[in-house]
C-alpha cells in the first residue's frame, strides 16, 4: 500500500512539474499579457502635522515627514498624509508598507539648499556612481506607494546647467544675475564652481577607482540626483501624483518587481538637462498607464544597465505593459536604450500618443553595449509634429555611422562578441504619424543587422520616407507613405530578405534605391510600382536581381 501511495505521490509531483513548466514557458501575447501585482495598505493614517510639520513654505520639514514615514512603517504600515499646503523639505526616505499620500493642491517642495543632500553611492546612466541623495528614495522595500493628486517638485533648476541658446534673452539675463558661473565662451551657465570642477575632472564620481565618497566633495554640485529613485523594491505604486522639475531623471526604478504607474503626471522643462520622464531599469512586471509625460529628455524609457557592468548584472527589463499614455516634447516618446546591456523582452505598448517629441518610437544602442532586445509588441500609436523619425532603430547611438560617401561594400567587419548588441522580433501595428522628418529609419551594424521587424497597417505623412540599412527579415505591409522628398522614397542599403507588401504612396520620383553587395531577396508585393516616375535605382554593387516583383 505504501508503495502504491509513493508511486501516486511521485506521479502527482511529476504532473505538477510538467504543468509548472508549461505555465512558465508560456509566451506572452496581447491575449496573455504579463500580470503586475499591486501593493495593499492598512487604512491607518498618520498626518505629518502630528510630527510638527508646518506648511509655511519656510520651515524645513525633513525630520517631521521622515519620522511620520518611519512611525507608520514600524506600526505595520498605512498612509502618511501630506495635506494641502506648501511643504518645504529635504530628502525623504520611503519605508516598507507605507503609502505617502500627497493631497490635492498639496505642494511638496524640495529645498534648493544642496547641503541638505549628502553624497551617496548610487547609480547613474547604467554605472555605479557618486550622486547627491535623491529627494525621494527607497531601497530593498516591499509594498510602497506615492499617491494622491498633489505636486512633488524637485527644484531641479538650481542643479542643472543650461546653454544660452535654450533660453530667451530675458531668461538668460535673469539666470546669470542669480549667480552661478558662465562659461568662458559665454554660451553656457553652470550652477557653481563645484559643478564646473566636476565637469572638467575626468572620472569624477566614478566608483571603483580607489577614491572614497569623501574624495568627491569638491565636485558635489556636479552629481545631480534623480528625483525619485527606488532600488530593489517589490510591489510599488505611483498613482495620481505630479512629479516635476527634477535635477536629472524624474523617476528611476532599478531592479524593481511589480511596479505600477497609473494616472501620474511627470513634468520637466523641455530644456532640462537629462530630464527623462521615467527610466525603468532591470525591472520585471511593470504597468505604466493613463499617464502624461512632458520631459526634457526621453519620455518613457526602458533600460537594463550599461556595457560590461550591465551584462554582469544580467537583469533584463521584462514583462512590461505601457498603455493609454501621452508624451509631449521628449527626445523620444517610447524608448528602449541606449543602456540596455542586460536586455529587454516581453514589452507591450498600446494606445499611446506622442506630440512634438524629437522621435516617436526610439530604439537605440551602440557597439560595446551587448544585450538582446526582443519580443517587443506595439500597436495603436498616434504621433503629431515629430521633429525627426517617427520610428527609429539605431545601433550607432552616440557614434559615427557610415555615410553615403563611405565604401559600404568594403567595410572592415567588427567581430561579434558579448559586447555586440542585438535588436530583433519587433511587431508594430497601426501607427499614424502626421508630421515628421522621416517615417522610418532602421540602421544596424555590419556585424549585427537589425532582424525580424514587422510593421503593418500604418500611415506616415512626412518629409522623407524610409531607410533600411544593415537589416534582415524586415516586413512592411499595408503602409502608406506621403512624403515631400521622394528621391528615393525608400532607401535600402546592405539588407536582405525584405518584403514590401501593399505599399501605397503619393507622387514619387524614385520608389527604391538599393545599394551594397549584401542587398538581396527584396520582394515587392501587391504594390503599384508604375505610380512612381522611376521604380528602382541600383548603386554600390547591388545586383539588378536584388529586388523582384511589382504589379
Amino acid at each position: 500500500m505504501s508503495v502504491v501511495k509513493t508511486r501516486i505521490g511521485i506521479a502527482v509531483l511529476l504532473l505538477a512539474g510538467c504543468v509548472t513548466s508549461r505555465v512558465q514557458g508560456q509566451q506572452y501575447s496581447w491575449q496573455h499579457l504579463p500580470r503586475v501585482n499591486k501593493p495593499e495598505f492598512k487604512k491607518d493614517t498618520i498626518n505629518i502635522l502630528k510630527y510638527g510639520a508646518k506648511a509655511d513654505g519656510i520651515t524645513l520639514n525633513t525630520t517631521s515627514i521622515n519620522k511620520a514615514i518611519s512611525a507608520c512603517s514600524a506600526k505595520g504600515g498605512g498612509v502618511v498624509l501630506i495635506p494641502q499646503g506648501l511643504w518645504l523639505t529635504g530628502p525623504l526616505v520611503m519605508k516598507s508598507n507605507v503609502n505617502l499620500h500627497v493631497s490635492r493642491a498639496a505642494l511638496l517642495q524640495f529645498t534648493d539648499d544642496k547641503t541638505q543632500y549628502k553624497l551617496v553611492e548610487g547609480n547613474y546612466e547604467g554605472h555605479a556612481a557618486v550622486r547627491n541623495e535623491s529627494p525621494i528614495s527607497g531601497t530593498n522595500l516591499t509594498n510602497i506607494a506615492i499617491t494622491g493628486e498633489g505636486i512633488i517638485d524637485g527644484h531641479g533648476d538650481v542643479w542643472r546647467a543650461i546653454s544660452k541658446e535654450r533660453l530667451t534673452e530675458a531668461e538668460w539675463k535673469k539666470l546669470v544675475a542669480s549667480g552661478g558661473v558662465v562659461s568662458e565662451n559665454g554660451k553656457s551657465w553652470y550652477p557653481s564652481e563645484s559643478y564646473v570642477k566636476g565637469l572638467k575632472t575626468p572620472g569624477a564620481g566614478v566608483i571603483g577607482n580607489g577614491k572614497t565618497i569623501a574624495d568627491n566633495e569638491l565636485y558635489k554640485d556636479f552629481f545631480r540626483p534623480n528625483m525619485l529613485v527606488l532600488t530593489n523594491c517589490k510591489k510599488v505604486l505611483l498613482q495620481g501624483v505630479t512629479l516635476q522639475n527634477s535635477p536629472a531623471w524624474d523617476i528611476h526604478t532599478l531592479l524593481c518587481e511589480d511596479l505600477t504607474v497609473q494616472n501620474a503626471r511627470v513634468r520637466n522643462p523641455w530644456n532640462a538637462q537629462n530630464g527623462d520622464g521615467i527610466d525603468v531599469e532591470s525591472c520585471r512586471n511593470v504597468l505604466i498607464e493613463g499617464s502624461t509625460f512632458d520631459a526634457g529628455d526621453d519620455g518613457i524609457c526602458i533600460k537594463s544597465g550599461r556595457d560590461e557592468e550591465g551584462r554582469k548584472r544580467g537583469k533584463p527589463t521584462e514583462n512590461v505593459i505601457v498603455r493609454n499614455n501621452v508624451v509631449y516634447r521628449a527626445h523620444g516618446g517610447f524608448v528602449i536604450g541606449s543602456e540596455m546591456s542586460g536586455g529587454a523582452r516581453n514589452i507591450f505598448v498600446s494606445n499611446c500618443t506622442f506630440i512634438g517629441t524629437d522621435i516617436g518610437l526610439r530604439f537605440k544602442t551602440t557597439r560595446g553595449r551587448g544585450g538582446v532586445v526582443e519580443n517587443i509588441f506595439i500597436k495603436d500609436i498616434a504621433m503629431k509634429d515629430i521633429l525627426h523619425e517617427a520610428i527609429l532603430f539605431d545601433m550607432y547611438y552616440g557614434g559615427k555611422s557610415p555615410g553615403e560617401a563611405d565604401d559600404i561594400n568594403d567595410q572592415v567587419v567588427v567581430p561579434v562578441t558579448e559586447a555586440t548588441p542585438s535588436f530583433r522580433k519587433f511587431y508594430v501595428d497601426n501607427v499614424v504619424c502626421n508630421g515628421a522628418e522621416k517615417a522610418l529609419m532602421i540602421r544596424g551594424l555590419p556585424e549585427m543587422g537589425i532582424k525580424d521587424i514587422h510593421i503593418e497597417n500604418s500611415t506616415f505623412k512626412t518629409v522623407k520616407g524610409a531607410d533600411v540599412i544593415e537589416a534582415q527579415n524586415i516586413f512592411l505591409k499595408n503602409i502608406h507613405l506621403e512624403s515631400k522628398e521622394t528621391n528615393p522614397l525608400i532607401n535600402i542599403q546592405n539588407s536582405s530578405n525584405l518584403a514590401f507588401d501593399h505599399i501605397t504612396y503619393g507622387n514619387t520620383e524614385l520608389l527604391f534605391k538599393v545599394s551594397g553587395k549584401k542587398s538581396r531577396q527584396i520582394k515587392l508585393l501587391n504594390t503599384d510600382a508604375a505610380k512612381a516616375k522611376n521604380k528602382v535605382e541600383f548603386a554600390s554593387g547591388a545586383g539588378k536581381n536584388a529586388i523582384t516583383g511589382s504589379n
